[in-house]
């Protein structure tokens, strides 16, 4: 069996791949929780209520995405004080950050229950699938501390040097939901209620089991331990995360002005073509997000520690790992297109038709996502959320919003099949810059 892998190491392809492989399949799991049923959804239930699906989780990411701000400033400033070997305050912060994301999670919870529908009306619901949206949101909102801390101990996982175990965590949760979505959308015929139910099922499951682990003797660099209020060490892990708050939340407004320019240029089936290009976007982006989330903590260790070589190597090889990665993933995209079209739309061949079109056009952005991504995370590993902010706000506000707002009126729907494309090269572009200035500031 092979050894735990540290943090102080010195890291070789071999051991980078296998430190953030845990982390990689983690997130892809994670957003398996909405693929699995949106693909039950549109075979068993119907293409109308996949509508109601795609339209209503954009909002419903919001709020999830405070535990991942949560973990990955957190867990950054973490890792640093456990190069620095402060590990009773490393201990201290990680508790006093799972307590305050979690009662963050339970505020939230009932005005989010209780203005579902006027919330779902402003994105542009209406009839039907008014209602369909509503019914799955509410459900889906019930889990959304344990949601919160699924984003979060992802993160804390990797900082914890057990990323291994943060996997079979979300695994388990992962398979839990497929299981629950099989049992009550094709056995019980819930429909979109069971589908909800099912994602808020697994998300309790993935949420709390890790609250067991580390509040219990363990053998990783972690352990709840009675937390100790320190304002400002929470404020720096907001700000050191908020970039990636940013970005999610971005990503969720602009896909709610995607959905309500879809409505317009393509109706509902717009909306469930949109939905399978975000699946796939999802899976690949996690594998991207994975793995820069992954190596941030090693960045952040190193950085602490004063080790530039190490930073210097590890920045290259990482940067060899995204370019092969992105060639791979468009590719793919490109060969996969009539097969997964196929898979959420077989029932109709039309919308197949327009499905693989909009493919065609979407997959070269994936050249250009990952260093995108890469970017954004390396500056919070550093400890530079301004600058990591800054990028992920273009990429996934500024970029995208200008794109959807003009490309649909220059090129009609392929206008916005386009600014996935627009947005990540202008993003890739603008990230390279950040980092070519401020160079010798890190010596990297």
């Amino acid at each position: 069996m092979r050894s735990r892998i540290r943090l102080s190491e010195s890291f070789t392809y071999s051991k980078m791949l296998r430190f953030t492989l845990p982390s990689v399949v983690m997130n892809i799991f994670a957003s398996l929780y909405i693929i699995v049923d949106g693909f039950f959804v549109a075979n068993f239930v119907g293409t109308a209520e996949f509508a109601a699906v795609n339209l209503i989780m954009p909002a419903m990411n919001i709020p999830g995405t405070i535990g991942y701000m949560f973990g990955v400033g957190g867990s950054a400033l973490i890792a640093r004080l456990s190069g620095e070997g402060d590990q009773d305050k490393a201990n201290s912060l990680f508790s006093l950050l799972v307590l305050v994301s979690s009662c963050l999670g339970v505020l939230m919870l009932v005005p989010g229950f209780i203005f579902m529908r006027p919330l779902t009306a402003l994105l542009g619901a209406q009839g039907q699938l008014l209602e369909n949206s509503v019914l799955y949101g509410r459900i889906f909102i019930l889990a959304l501390p344990a949601w919160i801390l699924l984003y979060e101990f992802q993160l804390f996982f990797v900082a914890a040097e057990r990323p291994e175990l943060g996997l079979a965590v979300t695994l388990c949760a992962g398979f839990c939901n497929i299981a629950l979505d099989a049992l009550f959308i094709i056995v019980f015929k819930w429909g979109l209620a069971g589908a909800a139910a099912a994602s808020a099922i697994s998300q309790l499951t993935g949420g709390l089991f890790p609250i067991i682990y580390f509040g219990r003797k363990n053998n990783s660099l972690l352990r709840l331990t009675k937390p100790v209020w320190d304002g400002i060490a929470i404020l720096k892990a907001l700000g050191n995360g908020s970039s990636e708050f940013m970005s999610e939340v971005s990503y969720s407004v602009v896909g709610i002005i995607y959905n309500l320019q879809l409505l317009k240029y393509a109706g509902e089936n717009g909306v469930a073509i949109y939905g399978v290009l975000m699946y796939v976007s999802l899976i690949f982006s996690a594998i991207f997000v994975g793995y820069s989330n992954g190596i941030g903590p090693v960045f952040s260790y190193h950085y602490g520690a004063g080790d530039h070589g190490e930073l210097k190597k590890l920045r290259k090889r990482s940067l060899a790992l995204i370019a092969l990665t992105s060639v791979v993933m468009f590719v793919l995209s490109e060969a996969l297109a009539v097969p997964v079209s196929g898979l959420f739309f077989q029932r109709d061949a039309k919308v197949v038709r327009d499905t693989v079109h909009a493919f065609r056009i979407f997959s070269p952005a994936y050249l250009f996502a990952g260093i995108a991504i890469f970017n954004q995370a390396f500056f919070t590993a550093l400890g530079n959320g301004q600058v990591s902010a800054v990028i992920a706000f273009l990429r996934t506000f500024v970029f995208e919003l200008v794109a959807v707002l003009l490309l649909p009126g220059l090129l009609g729907i392929d206008g916005i099949w386009c600014c996935a494309l627009f947005s990540e090269l202008m993003a890739a572009v603008t990230g390279s810059i950040f980092v070519i200035a401020l160079q010798k500031k890190y010596q990297y």
